[in-house]
């Protein structure tokens, strides 16, 4: 009788009951260290650079306008665009601090 590697294999392995478990855990841990953690790494990061706004700060949307905050609300900032141009823009809108030179850092 002819029996393809493949077959024998899967044979093989349901004499252990817990290698379907032990895979299923391995998957647990990928996803955890691949998905699960950086997502809140970044949360927490923009969460520490929403409650450090302050007056001065020049900051950038997530809608891509440039600006320097003028005043800091509760849930809102003032962000002057231009000279005598304010606007009010949630603070949730703000996606990164901009450096001294004018760019904005690369986020992961």
């Amino acid at each position: 009788m002819i029996t393809s590697p493949i077959l024998a294999q899967a044979a093989a392995e349901q004499g252990n009951p817990y290698s379907m478990l032990i895979t299923f855990v391995l998957i647990g841990i990928i996803f955890y260290f691949m998905l699960i953690r950086p997502a809140q790494k970044q949360q927490k990061a923009q969460k520490q650079l929403h409650e450090g706004l302050k007056s001065g700060d020049k900051v950038v949307t997530s809608g891509g306008i440039y600006g320097i905050i003028r005043e800091v609300q509760e849930g809102a900032v003032k962000l002057e665009i231009a000279p005598n141009t304010v606007i009010k823009v949630a603070k949730s809108s703000i996606a990164a601090a901009v450096a001294k030179d004018g760019s904005v850092p690369a986020t992961k």
